[in-house]
């Protein structure tokens, strides 16, 4: 493929992705800053667990109602809005810090209002790739997306310590808002989003039957159904295994060295950045549905993989190779979406998909942590048959009851997986429709 059809009809999405891009390696080191500090204000977890619940939890309360007004509004000024009331919280954030005047609370406030905001920015900026990219180059951009998700992920924590010590939380917070700055602007002046086309029936409809859309078109297409809840019961059983309790896993095992930890979390980013440059750099596939029940039963059989070794290295290996198949599984699916629903309901179909398919990841977090604490770890430390014989597989000690769901998750989400590569239904999924 030469550069001109390698990048054709994808002008005004690379300037939208790349300033977006620099926005949220900013915004990440911001996080990574801002966990830092709150941390060494309480000195517990709990605080900075109560974080990331608000920044999760308000996204997923009122995505129906956002997915439905990314359908009905102006998708740029959505995405330009959001990005303002953003730049709005870190701004109130610089100002409190720079007048001493920032407790923890402030932070879990405005969390919560970036969290909100984003309900709106995800699916109006799923909605206008979709409208600024040709169909042909789908699979393509699920894979640049996926490529900057892991460049964040693996130099936000590195840039965010080297600014942290050389400037101070002040630098940081500046740099965000100038990335901010940048994002707005050239989204503003540079990016033009075309229009979707809306039927009048359907915005004459009641706003409330307008938010279910999204749940009725899935229901009646029984095939994107089936894959959506399918992936919700994975996200479960990732949360309760090698997805959700890797630290404690691995921290566990080598005695809280968070060398290994570090190593094995690297290795993570480096296999979504790895499979995310071969989905941008290889031709689409024909079968998706194939590949994305493979490269789940891959990623599932990683978890099998660390739960059966020992050492930090086979783990990195395991995690590298899980999430390489991750990422091309997500940019699959992600074209499958697109290719299946038409564009003036993708906002609300996005909406439903993200929440049915996530769902159940509290749970599988808090059932993860539970039945670690209280079930398979005081299990594999008293001694007794069943344990004596586990133990020949997993070990003893801290880590290995974790250890032993990891197994047991892996080896129901490999099967799950395989098995749907003989269910019919998913045939329907590899046609494309005219969006």
């Amino acid at each position: 493929m030469n550069k001109k059809s390698f990048f054709k009809g994808l002008q005004s999405f690379l300037v939208l992705w790349s300033s977006q891009t620099v926005s949220s390696l900013d915004t990440a080191m911001t996080n990574f800053a801002l966990i830092i500090w709150v941390y060494s204000q309480k000195e517990d977890a709990s605080s900075v667990t109560l974080l990331t619940i608000c920044s999760f939890l308000p996204t997923i309360l009122f995505r129906f109602l956002a997915g439905t007004i990314a359908d009905r509004w102006d998708k740029k000024r959505i995405m330009l809005i959001a990005d303002f009331a953003a730049a709005c919280g870190t701004l109130t954030v610089f100002v409190l810090y720079m007048f001493s005047a920032l407790q923890t609370w402030h932070l879990y406030g405005i969390n919560i209002l970036l969290s909100f905001m984003n309900a709106f920015q995800s699916p109006a900026s799923f909605v206008a790739t979709s409208l600024l990219v040709p169909k042909e180059q789908y699979t393509r951009v699920g894979g640049l997306q996926a490529f900057s998700g892991s460049v964040v992920s693996i130099l936000a924590p590195a840039l965010g310590s080297v600014l942290l010590t050389f400037g101070g939380m002040s630098l940081v917070l500046i740099i965000d808002l100038i990335s901010f700055a940048i994002a707005f602007f050239a989204l503003l002046f540079f990016v033009k989003i075309p229009a979707a086309e809306h039927k009048p029936v359907k915005d004459q409809e009641p706003f409330f039957k307008n938010c279910m859309a999204g749940i009725t078109f899935l229901r009646d297409h029984a095939s994107l159904l089936h894959i959506v809840l399918f992936f919700a019961i994975i996200n479960f059983l990732a949360k309760m295994g090698n997805d959700g309790m890797l630290s404690p896993f691995v921290l566990g095992r080598t005695g809280n060295d968070q060398t290994a930890l570090g190593m094995v979390e690297a290795a993570v980013a480096l296999g979504i950045l790895a499979g995310s440059l071969i989905i941008t750099l290889s031709k689409p596939a024909k079968n998706k549905t194939r590949v994305i029940f493979i490269s789940c039963a891959i990623t599932c059989f990683g978890g099998v993989i660390q739960s059966l070794t020992y050492t930090p290295f086979a783990w990195s290996i395991a995690a590298f190779v899980s999430y390489l198949c991750a990422a091309i599984l997500n940019a699959n699916l992600t074209t499958v979406m697109r290719t299946q629903v038409p564009v003036e309901m993708q906002g609300r179909v996005f909406s439903a998909k993200d929440t049915l398919q996530n769902c159940l990841i509290p749970l599988g977090l808090f059932l993860g942590g539970i039945l670690a604490d209280y079930v398979f770890e005081p299990f594999m430390e008293t001694a007794s048959p069943i344990q004596r014989f586990l133990g020949h597989y997993f070990g003893t000690g801290k880590g290995a009851g974790i250890a032993v769901m990891f197994f047991c998750t892996g080896i129901v989400g490999f099967i799950i997986s395989i098995t749907r590569l003989l269910d019919p239904i998913y045939k329907d999924l590899n046609k494309e429709h005219e969006v």
